[in-house]
């Protein structure tokens, strides 16, 4: 394993971490600003910029570009062969507009913020960008008079060596930085506890705190959980989040992986928690806003609409093959469409009592792109909202052993027959939305489709 880096938090840590591009330059010494899309997959994407000629460059309502097949490649950044991202297309570029007044430091990088583009299209923000179809959930919430707050919690798994030193052992022999099951433990080894702790400080230090950081039940797993927010909010800072958590084990010599299943038996998963609010900010999901754990009419819709509405959206929560190894019986990570109240064996549990009563949806997985894995949610919410949907019973006990409770999609393969045959996630996303990310959706099947895996060779080789 390599020798970390220093691990102290710049001296130049910012206090105020987000204002516009000439003060922040001057303010802490900027040199450089990533100019930054987030793609299907959820990562930042662009270019760097010397950050002295960018502000002279840039001014409010300014424009710049970026190669259109951006918001559709594979998780390889293999383009599609058809659509409107693809060599048919012949990749033009797209048009982003980067917002210059909120430009963020990011503490785990010398000298560098970070300027948010947005993709548009005909001066509208474009139809197909993650941002783009988060947001129209949320107006059509608010045109219901709801208004979401969300807090995401994320598993990953820390390894010994970085990526360079996975890559060069053909991705064999992974090592985790801890061994056995170390959920809630205070005694983890150096290596992860000096990780959780920079992890924290520049965290911190960009203006987005962690609530708290934990061990979890699989070697090397982590866990960091978020407060709550506003429902964009949450998702930039788990981004970002992502970008410094793999940045920050890279400098100290691991890897961070954010797969689903990154080994047999080992599922990571992303948990959505979601309260609703009305106008003043009172809590629609319990009876009493402000006592009580008794749920609310709208409360049961809202769960109704999304154990309807999300195996059939399964692509935007589970956007990979890889993604459905981790939905398995008894693995604390759900396998049946059931709900309730502080079950960890369903797929939705009901948390918390008056005003911080919330849903926690537990079926994405940490590869998922929290943008899209929220739209999915909301639509879901939306959905059981204005047909006033009603839900199955609260399950007491064990729900992987519910023989009449569905069970979630078991492969890629039948989420995406399913969401491309579904009139429903046609009528709640919009055709060109689900064509294109089930065409994404369809590139990771056909990777795998024609690839020979160790564990095909294990099984077979000497046997078939």
């Amino acid at each position: 394993m390599r020798t970390p880096r220093s691990s102290a938090v710049p001296a130049a840590a910012p206090t105020q971490p987000v204002g516009p591009l000439e003060q922040l330059a001057e303010a802490f010494g900027l040199d450089t600003v990533l100019v930054a899309v987030i793609d299907q997959q959820g990562r930042l994407k662009g270019k760097e910029y010397d950050a002295a000629g960018l502000a002279e460059r840039l001014k409010p309502g300014a424009l710049l570009e970026v190669c259109g097949y951006l918001l559709g490649t594979d998780v390889d950044m293999v383009p599609a062969a058809s659509g409107p991202f693809s060599w048919q297309s012949g990749f033009g570029d797209v048009e982003v507009l980067p917002d210059v007044q909120r430009v963020r430091v990011l503490p785990w990088l010398p000298a560098t913020a970070l300027v948010l583009a947005r993709p548009v299209s005909c001066g509208a923000p474009h139809p197909l960008a993650p941002e783009t179809v988060l947001e129209r959930e949320l107006r059509l919430l608010a045109d219901l008079g709801v208004t979401p707050q969300v807090g995401i919690e994320t598993e990953f798994v820390l390894y010994e060596g970085t990526v360079r030193d996975a890559q060069a052992s053909g991705w064999r022999r992974l090592r985790p930085a801890a061994g056995g099951n170390r959920d809630y433990a205070l005694d983890q080894p150096s290596v992860v506890r000096e990780f959780g702790r920079r992890l924290r400080q520049v965290l911190a230090a960009a203006g987005l705190p962690v609530e708290a950081v934990k061990g979890e039940g699989a070697p090397g797993q982590v866990e960091v959980t978020f407060p709550y927010g506003p429902a964009g909010e949450a998702c930039e800072q788990h981004v970002l989040f992502k970008h410094a958590a793999k940045t920050v084990a890279d400098e100290q010599g691991l890897t961070a992986s954010f797969m689903a299943a990154p080994s047999t038996g080992v599922g990571s998963g992303m948990h959505l928690h979601i309260s609703l609010h009305d106008g003043e900010g009172r809590s629609l999901l319990a009876a009493d806003p402000e006592h009580g754990t008794e749920l609310s009419e709208l409360a049961g819709s809202a769960a109704a609409g999304l154990l309807d509405a999300l195996p059939q959206l399964a692509p935007l929560w589970a956007p990979y093959v890889n993604s459905y190894k981790r939905l398995a019986d008894h693995s604390f990570a759900p396998a049946r469409l059931a709900w309730g109240r502080d079950n960890r064996t369903c797929a939705l549990r009901v948390v918390g009592h008056g005003p911080s009563l919330r849903l926690e949806v537990r079926l994405p997985g940490a590869d998922a792109n929290p943008l899209l894995t929220l739209a999915a949610s909301l639509a879901g919410i939306r959905h059981g909202i204005t047909a006033q949907l009603k839900p199955p019973p609260l399950t007491d006990g064990d729900a992987y052993v519910l023989p009449d409770a569905p069970r979630v999609p078991q492969s890629l393969e039948e989420a995406v027959g399913l969401f491309e045959a579904s009139p429903l996630a046609s009528a709640l996303l919009g055709e060109p939305v689900v064509a294109h990310l089930a065409r994404v959706a369809r590139m990771d099947l056909d990777h795998h489709a024609a690839r020979v895996t160790d564990a095909e060779v294990e099984r077979g080789l000497a046997q078939a």
